[in-house]
């Protein structure tokens, strides 16, 4: 019998926002700029061109850190993926498309927790693991309306 892996995680969200699709990407692009608008983003630091360092501290009283790796940048499709390695292993990606006036952004997440504590905890914690996630999307949503603006 195949035994589940309760580190393994796949998020979905959808943001539906006040601006037109490539307004949307100009902003998702420049991850370095997340900070400011995306409270629990609390640093984006650079490695090169296609490679950067963030870390993430939600509602639990814990960071995580990865090395996010761009692995496609593509305006007209509206997709922008990373690859992830650190306290998270898998990769991230945003879907956009129009919708009325503004843009409705698919985020899809698929990742393995490889933090040695949250790993011990998978199974107990995994509501709240899940509720953090939610709270630190929730948290992004509403930065990138306001910085966004209206239509």
């Amino acid at each position: 019998m195949p035994r589940h892996d309760w580190s393994h995680y796949r998020f979905h969200s959808v943001w539906d926002l006040p601006a037109p699709p490539a307004a949307v990407f100009a902003a998702l692009e420049r991850a370095e700029e997340y900070p400011g608008w995306w409270p629990q983003v609390r640093s984006v630091t650079p490695l090169d061109a296609t490679s950067g360092l963030a870390v993430f501290r939600s509602f639990l009283p814990y960071e995580l850190t990865v090395t996010a790796r761009e692995r496609r940048r593509d305006p007209a499709a509206g997709v922008l993926e990373i690859g992830m390695s650190g306290d998270l292993e898998g990769w991230a990606r945003w879907t956009l498309s129009a919708r009325g006036g503004g843009t409705r952004a698919r985020y899809e997440q698929e990742v393995d927790v490889r933090r040695p504590l949250m790993r011990r905890l998978a199974l107990p914690g995994r509501p709240v693991f899940r509720a953090n996630h939610a709270w630190m999307m929730r948290g992004g949503r509403r930065g990138l309306a306001a910085l966004l603006g209206p239509v």
